[in-house]
């Protein structure tokens, strides 16, 4: 089945409607190709509700910063970031500032080896330049060269690089709780006694507990919260030393050795290389 042209708008000019958006949702359910790719654009600090599909989604932003929030926990993308949230997994999605992005659509089991969870990835050259072309096929229906696209890029997923975007809520309700509260006032200190009092639990119980139900410790969980805090506000031109300041992190450079442990590179550097995408 293919896609009625009236769910082929150009994101670049076009701003869906919730109408418009549950039509495509609907529409790309029935359709057979193994994956379908479309464009977006969403307003500031828009919400879009809770909601799931029978595919897998990998979502990709060109510009902006979002955030995907599910009954696991919360992840983050910024810009030339990308999101894979497997079939059937509930999610509802806030943009922070103008965001441009590609969905595209995949069937579990399309190929082996596709992620089995949640997660935030990089970007190569290739995915970018294919996933394009995923979205420029859809007026040209019946192309060979489309199947070979899209499995090139169906091939290209499990290859994209894993980001530390993500932020696992335990099961725990109590340990959640202390989770969203301290992602509401994110700081570069936290103290592991404290949260296990409030939890009711030895140090070493809420230690196990934590990790067992997030597959975080503690302290890597803090690290991905201030970063997931600081994003949005760096990519929006504020300046790193009142980033650092605001979390509560001693200096700038204790800031930027954070940073650089979870991004791999200094934030001037990370945000030159996205301002270049």
């Amino acid at each position: 089945m293919s896609i009625h042209p009236s769910l082929l708008q150009a994101a670049d000019s076009y701003i869906e409607t919730p109408r418009e958006r549950a039509e495509r949702h609907a529409a790309i359910e029935l359709v057979d190709e193994p994956a379908v790719a479309f464009a977006h654009r969403y307003d500031a600090s828009q919400h879009v509700a809770e909601h799931e599909h029978r595919r897998a989604q990998l979502l990709h932003l060109s510009r902006g910063v979002l955030t995907v929030t599910t009954r696991a926990g919360r992840w983050m993308m910024p810009r030339d970031h990308a999101l894979w949230i497997p079939a059937g997994v509930r999610h509802a999605i806030d943009t922070v500032g103008s965001v441009d992005m590609h969905s595209v659509y995949v069937l579990p089991g399309a190929i082996a080896g596709l992620p089995d969870r949640l997660q935030v990835t990089g970007m190569t050259p290739l995915m970018r330049s294919l996933i394009v072309e995923a979205v420029c096929l859809r007026s040209d229906p019946g192309n060979p060269r489309g199947e070979f696209i899209l499995g090139a890029l169906l091939h290209e997923i499990p290859r994209l690089p894993e980001r530390p975007l993500g932020l696992p809520f335990p099961d725990n309700r109590r340990l959640a709780e202390l989770c969203r509260d301290f992602v509401a006032r994110p700081s570069a200190h936290l103290n592991i006694d404290q949260w296990a009092d409030a939890a009711g639990l030895s140090r070493r119980s809420f230690t196990r507990i934590f990790r067992r139900e997030t597959g975080l410790s503690l302290s890597t969980w803090r690290q991905q919260a201030c970063l997931m805090a600081a994003l949005p506000r760096l990519s929006a031109g504020e300046a790193v030393t009142a980033v650092a300041l605001d979390l509560g992190y001693d200096s700038v450079p204790a800031f930027t050795t954070m940073f650089c442990r979870m991004m791999g590179t200094p934030p001037k550097a990370y945000l030159r290389s996205q301002s270049s995408v």
